[in-house]
């Protein structure tokens, strides 16, 4: 195989572009990907878990749309001190309903979102998190409309 100058080889781009066109919703997925790149499933899940300790993969996980099953989301942000940002952090992070966090140059430095089944529960969360923290300096910016932008790396394709 030749490595590119990405440092991937022709397999690995041929792997990580089945791997974003999806699944199909069958018991053995990865047994699938395998058969449609002639592999087995054990190379597979043995290439993705080196891809992934290298860093090359951040994370496989499914897309859901939350709103089909009953969920709403709100994106947040605060003013969180210098000093206290890994504090507040471990504060938001303690909510499973938190989905990913951030840190921007920007007052507000301190961004996240939070998918919970009803306004009320993200309420409750912020009003936790604004105790917990002792930070009032906080936006609530709720999803009003969705926007899902496919983004897949063709990494077949012209470099």
């Amino acid at each position: 195989m030749t490595v590119d100058e990405k440092g991937l080889t022709e397999a690995e781009r041929q792997l990580l572009n089945a791997m974003q066109q999806g699944f199909l919703p069958v018991p053995e997925p990865f047994k699938e990907v395998a058969t449609r790149l002639g592999l087995t499933e054990e190379e597979v899940l043995s290439e993705l878990r080196r891809l992934k300790e290298a860093g090359v993969i951040r994370r496989l996980g499914a897309i859901i749309d939350s709103r089909k099953i009953g969920y709403t989301g709100t994106l947040c942000a605060m003013r969180v001190p210098e000093e206290r940002i890994l504090e507040a952090a471990a504060v938001i992070n303690s909510f499973p309903e938190v989905t990913h966090n951030y840190v921007r140059e920007h007052d507000y430095n301190v961004w996240f979102t939070i998918l919970a089944p009803s306004e009320e529960r993200i309420g409750e969360i912020i009003n936790s998190i604004k105790e917990q923290t002792g930070i009032t300096a906080f936006l609530n910016l709720p999803a009003r409309r969705i926007f899902k932008i496919r983004v897949n790396f063709d990494l077949e394709g012209e470099r």
